[in-house]
């Protein structure tokens, strides 16, 4: 449908019913900040294209005409019209920032998420943001399906379909508790490491991913563990070395409760990662905690 050049915009027809209420242009413009050279100005340019005169002036202000009396009820028709359309639309932006679901992976959810949960929270305080903790793999699976709205994976492949972007760069590090032998000697061999069996996190985590991709482990693991505290734990009282994010690690490192192993040759940095479904547009909460994110 092509709209009639007949029709004036919204804020003309908005002044013009304000004219017609209180029957007065100086009145019209102090309701709408305008001077009353402003409203006289919209008036006329109404009336042009409508083709009509709405007003005739009197000694007093204004009144309808005969005609102006009609278009006066039309007017009204589509300031109403106008008001239920921008109603509606603020109703499901509403309903759209309502709530954002974001499933991360365990290094993320743990040292960065927080801290973008309260930015969020600040910045848009109509969204409600919930966390769902779980592997890569999990995540990846929750925003393919739809049950996550945003994810935030460690590992290295992002599965076909999810659009993903870089939030932060890591790297795994090898610890053992004080006591283990390797904490003496400070470094090991690659091939040491392989052979060695480690306190790890389950298949499917960015950790476990990246580890076995890197080093091609011969021993399997001694321990499988889905938390980074009770791998931190068992690295302590198991004597065992784990590989775990630096991230998660770092205040341990420094505070004399993990050593870090230095492995001769290899370094394992690795790309935390937003992901999102390709088939639901990156718009609203997605969009404004990604950008908070990067």
């Amino acid at each position: 449908m092509t709209l009639s050049p007949r029709v004036p915009d919204l804020a003309a027809l908005d002044v013009m019913v304000s004219v017609a209420r209180l029957g007065s242009m100086s009145a019209a413009g102090r309701e709408h900040g305008l001077s009353q050279q402003a409203v006289s100005a919209r008036i006329r340019a109404a009336e042009k294209d409508i083709g009509l005169r709405v007003f005739h002036r009197t000694t007093s202000g204004v009144e309808l005409t005969p005609e102006g009396v009609a278009v006066l009820g039309w007017a009204e028709n589509v300031l109403t019209a106008a008001d239920t359309f921008a109603t509606g639309v603020r109703s499901l932006l509403r309903e759209e920032r309502a709530h954002l679901t974001v499933a991360a992976s365990m290094t993320v959810a743990e040292h960065l998420v927080p801290g973008w949960v309260v930015m969020m929270r600040s910045r848009f305080p109509d969204v409600n943001t919930s966390v769902r903790l779980m592997n890569s793999t999990e995540v990846a699976q929750q925003v393919l399906d739809g049950r996550a709205d945003l994810g935030f994976v460690e590992g290295p492949d992002v599965p076909a379909g999810l659009g993903q972007r870089v939030v932060a760069v890591d790297e795994l590090l090898v610890v053992t508790g004080t006591d283990h032998p390797w904490a003496r000697r400070g470094s090991v061999s690659i091939d040491e490491l392989a052979a060695t069996a480690l306190v790890q996190r389950e298949p499917g985590s960015g950790t476990r991913t990246t580890f076995e991709n890197t080093v091609h482990p011969s021993a399997p693991p001694l321990l499988e563990l889905n938390s980074v505290t009770a791998i931190k734990s068992a690295v302590t009282s198991a004597g065992a070395p784990g590989v775990l994010s630096s991230l998660a690690v770092a205040s341990d490192i420094r505070d004399g409760r993990l050593v870090r192993i230095v492995v001769d040759g290899l370094t394992m940095p690795r790309q935390l990662r937003a992901i999102w479904n390709q088939q639901e547009p990156l718009r609203g909460p997605r969009r404004d905690f990604l950008d908070l994110a990067t």
